[in-house]
């Protein structure tokens, strides 16, 4: 539900409580998940990255889901977020939250079982995904946004249309796995 409130001005105009606050647009998104080292990485440029882009989602009004850890560009960005007052979810397996969750929690924090189950309720709880930094295949490039800037990604990631629809099925029955019964030659066993 939104708010107004009246800014008294020369022509006595109206904006929203987001716009008072600094929010240029309402964003089509409402959660953005970002994935992210729990290292800092080895270039300050990425320590920088991670926190214009959480400052960038407040100003969007996009809340953060995001893997859970504290330290380093998990940490950054989800301090950005949340300072800036957006809802803040980290979704950890439980076997990695000793190793992850080094100093004080930010925002809420869910345990799941494993990696899989955490993928699939980050997939469950944002509207799109941010990789930073990263790099991925040729071959999945044209699936991937990208820019020099947390502003510039923002703003073509709020004017993309997929090329194709693809339904994702996160939920389904979990099959076994096939393993060789004769190991591949040049493969101890």
């Amino acid at each position: 539900m939104e708010r107004r409130v009246a800014m008294e001005g020369e022509k006595g105009m109206e904006c929203t409580m987001e716009a008072a606050a600094g929010v240029e647009k309402a964003s089509r998104f409402r959660r953005i998940c970002v994935f992210c080292g729990s290292q800092c990485g080895k270039k300050a440029s990425y320590q920088e990255a991670a926190i214009e882009l959480g400052k960038e989602l407040v100003k969007n009004g996009i809340d953060l889901v995001y893997g859970g850890g504290s330290i380093g560009l998990m940490g950054l960005v989800s301090h950005a977020v949340h300072d800036g007052g957006r809802h803040v979810l980290g979704v950890i397996p439980k076997s990695l939250m000793p190793k992850e969750l080094t100093g004080g929690t930010i925002g809420e924090v869910r345990a799941v079982s494993d990696m899989h189950e955490r993928k699939a309720e980050m997939a469950r709880q944002a509207d799109a995904f941010i990789a930073l930094p990263g790099f991925i295949s040729q071959a999945a490039r044209h699936i991937i946004i990208s820019s020099h800037s947390a502003k510039e990604l923002m703003g073509k990631l709020e004017e993309y249309v997929p090329e194709y629809e693809c339904t994702l099925v996160w939920d389904a029955e979990k099959k076994p796995l096939n393993f060789a019964t004769e190991p591949e030659s040049g493969v101890a066993s």
